[in-house]
């Protein structure tokens, strides 16, 4: 099995210029699977690393999302009250009520307007959620018109460095800091005092409420009461799924819409690689004719050959996949087609990805090479020898 081994790999090499046009083209194509399931990743990651696993988040009975959901502020007070939320060293309740509202903000570069998240937010908003650090500036003061921007709005919009600011809702805004989310889509958004936001956009209840779980095992307990409770019309999501689930429509889309192209030029890769096999049974009729005379039986043939495929398929997939990680350095922004706001977002590259990548790429060289590596084991020798 071996020198098979051996055979194979002098075969490869010696025949580079069409293995590497055969590599290069599904290297190609796997380039193009791995990408696209890194952006689906991407999306994916960033809003699902929204929030804390020991945060619940409460919306309106019914609302998918914020910007639909209204929760008045006796609810949040009868929601504050709850035994399962954790309380500070004071006996306040880690409770946030917050809102949501979308604006639109002009971008650096070509000036186009796109939306923008801003969320209307309470004292234990950023302490609930550990992950939030100030990076320039400071915290914006209670009862101001100070604001703090998302890494994210502070690269992709304009005027939203510290000391810039921002016109909208009637009043002029002032940006004292700018806050980092860790890749999470927090850093998308605009944050200002909840109070503040609610008279300037004329609202007279919250879009929502987050609150910290004195135990993460509360969670049921919770969702059991405040569900049940008909004086609150309400739904309880662990924070993360909540978000989480908003990206899961938008990630299946790009993973069908990747698949399907992966799947074309997957066709051409396999076309391809059955024309380089089956030229190198032609051209190697004598060497399988001299092989079969030495006692080599048409399994081990058959091996050998379908071996090369299966080892060029491969070195494609593991030349597409390095090729991939470096798409991990961008960050893109897109709509979130939830909320139709701005969301920066970066590539991914997750180990099934790579598996996903390696499997492929098996198939393809298995498809392309096993009619070639068939017709070379039945090959006879008395005929393969005449073409010495």
């Amino acid at each position: 099995m071996g020198l098979t081994l051996l055979y194979s790999f002098r075969n490869i090499w010696v025949r580079r210029r069409t293995t590497f046009a055969t590599l290069m083209g599904i290297a190609l194509v796997i380039f193009v699977l791995v990408a696209v399931l890194m952006l689906a990743d991407g999306i994916n990651k960033t809003l699902a690393d929204t929030g804390e696993a020991d945060n619940a988040l409460i919306v309106r009975k019914g609302a998918n999302y914020e910007t639909i959901s209204v929760i008045t502020r006796n609810s949040a007070q009868i929601i504050s009250t709850h035994a399962a939320i954790a309380t500070d060293t004071e006996g306040k309740a880690k409770a946030a009520p917050e809102i949501m509202v979308l604006i639109n903000l002009p971008k650096r570069g070509d000036g186009q307007t796109s939306n923008a998240t801003i969320r209307g937010v309470s004292p234990f908003s950023m302490p609930i959620r550990g992950s939030l650090t100030i990076t320039e500036g400071r915290m914006f003061q209670q009862g101001t018109n100070e604001i703090i921007v998302g890494t994210s709005i502070q690269k992709n919009f304009r005027n939203c460095d510290v000391g810039g600011q921002l016109e909208f809702s009637g009043a002029i805004w002032q940006i004292v800091g700018v806050f980092d989310a860790k890749g999470a889509g927090f850093q998308s958004e605009i944050w200002g005092d909840a109070e503040m936001m609610m008279q300037s956009f004329r609202r007279e209840a919250y879009s929502s409420m987050t609150v910290k779980l004195s135990d993460p095992s509360q969670f049921e307990t919770l969702k059991a009461d405040l569900e049940s409770d008909n004086r609150l019309q309400v739904d309880v999501h662990r924070e993360r799924e909540f978000y989480a689930a908003q990206s899961a429509g938008l990630a299946q889309f790009i993973k069908i819409l990747g698949f399907a192209v992966t799947f074309i030029f997957g066709i051409g890769a396999v076309v391809g690689a059955v024309i380089t096999m089956y030229g190198t049974v032609s051209q190697r009729t004598r060497e399988i004719g001299t092989l079969r005379a030495l006692g080599f039986s048409k399994f081990r043939i058959l091996f050998t050959f379908l071996f090369e495929a299966l080892a060029i398929s491969v070195g494609g997939a593991v030349l597409g996949v390095l090729l991939a990680s470096f798409l991990s350095s961008l960050r893109f922004s897109t709509t979130n087609f939830t909320t139709f706001s701005e969301l920066d977002f970066g590539f991914t590259l997750q180990p099934g990805t790579i598996v996903v990548a390696i499997g492929f790429s098996v198939v393809m060289g298995f498809a392309g090479g096993f009619l070639p590596a068939v017709r070379a084991s039945r090959l006879n020798i008395v005929d393969a020898l005449r073409n010495v």
